[in-house]
């Protein structure tokens, strides 16, 4: 499930510079257009569907491997297997394991929910703008997640710290409830968007349609659907109830293992110092992130609905998960060496990423590295007929490769598992799947500035032509 989940620059720099060509009135995007597949193959169309029904199961079955087995992967599954009986077996685990509803717990998230909408509605906020959509829309965004993190914080602390309102653990506590809300949450948004985008559509003329039910349920349908003129559904939903609860999720584990054995160990520490780098580094640079692969080309159905609300909560932090049922007392050694890890990815992460704002901010007329920024200056036609001038930036971290800013993204993932040591796979599931999102990220990519920019882009990949490690790949 490639979910939104972690936050990778596209490649292009654009300005808002047009040139107006033509001018064409559509409701939605016909004809071969860059940006999210239209016309699909039955494949695309079968695997579409084993994501839309494996994807809940797994997390499922992780939470289930979590809470009955010590986050031992293999486990219910030798159970089933080594049963003399396995349908039995099977319906039995079920019984036992599956997580029930609990009113309780759908209040806690859907009060979550509520709070963290009036927060993006309501709190001041800079207006920042995304990348031009394919039909040509410079859309506005409420930029206020780094105050909405501390508010959200502060009453979580303060409610569990000062005024006894609720434990600490309280997130840990109803693991299982919530995991029923946030499905029953993100199957409703998945469904209403797909009706929305048929109905009342935001933008309309940025619409794709397939033709394939599974397609568009999955891929989403409208670019950036939205209520009134701000409330985004995309920024709103991976960038508020996902990524401000990371922090909260892994904080209330640590609170669960003071509980369970009367102190936090020094991997928790650090697992919560390396997300909590990487969340607030995310809105401290919101701004940066309307101009990413999430924000800027991906449209609205399962994939980032019911992901955010989710498969990012759920899977991002095992982790933690791990960490209470398992303890681990990391060596001054160990410590150090994962530290490292962490903070040399994160350093490769924000210093690409920067080379970037500071190209786009002076529309090239900088110094990389001490020398003048090396660009291929490009223009690109939306389907409103207008043509648009755009930046490549071929020199720095971005002259190494295409995408070197995954290469932190990917380091930054190996440490928060590394955190947990070896004994059990599951929680290096996030560093196995980020790698396979962040490849697949590569082709889409490449395949979307292919269509978008054209003989521009057969130019910048004869200038850089490794996708991702330098001399590797």
């Amino acid at each position: 499930m490639a979910v939104q989940q972690r936050k990778t620059v596209v490649t292009e720099t654009t300005k808002t510079e047009t040139t107006t060509t033509s001018t064409k009135n559509v409701d939605h995007q016909v004809g071969k257009t860059w940006g999210r597949d239209r016309d699909v193959s039955f494949g695309t169309i079968l695997i579409s569907l084993g994501i839309l029904v494996m994807s809940p199961i797994w997390v499922c079955y992780t939470y289930i491997s979590c809470n009955g087995y010590e986050c031992a992967m293999s486990a219910p599954a030798l159970e089933i297997y080594n049963a003399p009986d396995a349908l039995v077996a099977l319906k039995t685990l079920l019984a036992r394991e599956l997580p029930t509803f609990s009113p309780y717990a759908a209040r806690l998230f859907f009060t979550w929910l509520t709070l963290q909408a009036v927060l993006y509605a309501f709190l001041p906020a800079q207006i920042g703008y995304g990348q031009r959509t394919p039909a040509g829309h410079l859309l506005p965004y409420k930029v206020n997640g780094l105050l909405a993190w501390v508010i959200s914080h502060s009453i979580y602390a303060a409610g569990g710290l000062y005024f006894g309102w609720w434990k600490l653990s309280i997130i840990h506590d109803n693991w299982g409830g919530l995991l029923i809300a946030a499905n029953a949450y993100g199957y409703f948004l998945t469904f209403f968007c797909y009706i929305k985008a048929h109905l009342f559509p935001s933008h309309a003329a940025d619409r794709k349609f397939s033709g394939s039910f599974i397609y568009d349920l999955l891929m989403g349908i409208e670019f950036n659907p939205r209520f009134g003129k701000y409330f985004d559904f995309k920024l709103f939903h991976n960038g508020r109830p996902g990524i401000v609860a990371w922090t909260m999720i892994n904080l209330s584990f640590a609170a669960a293992q003071y509980e369970k054995i009367g102190y936090v160990t020094n991997s928790m520490i650090l697992l919560n110092l390396l997300h909590a780098t990487y969340v607030l580094d995310f809105f401290y640079n919101e701004d940066w992130y309307l101009r990413t692969i999430d924000i800027a080309h991906d449209h609205f159905g399962f994939y980032l609905a019911w992901g955010d609300s989710v498969w990012l909560p759920w899977l991002y932090t095992l982790q933690s998960h791990y960490l209470v049922r398992n303890p681990v007392d990391l060596t001054p050694i160990q410590f150090a060496f994962i530290f490292a890890v962490g903070f040399t990815g994160y350093f490769i992460f924000r210093s690409v990423n920067h080379q970037k704002d500071i190209v786009r901010s002076t529309n090239g007329e900088c110094m990389i590295w001490g020398k003048p920024a090396k660009v291929i200056r490009t223009s690109f036609v939306t389907s409103d007929g207008k043509t648009h001038k755009s930046l490549l930036l071929c020199s720095g971290y971005w002259g190494l490769s295409r995408h070197f800013n995954y290469v932190g993204d990917l380091l930054i993932s190996l440490a928060m598992c590394m955190t947990c040591g070896t004994k059990h796979l599951l929680p290096y599931f996030y560093i196995i799947y980020m790698t396979i999102l962040l490849l697949h990220r590569i082709q889409r990519d490449q395949t979307r500035c292919k269509g978008k920019y054209g003989k521009f882009w057969e130019e910048y990949m004869k200038v850089v032509p490794y996708k991702l490690i330098p001399y590797v790949y």
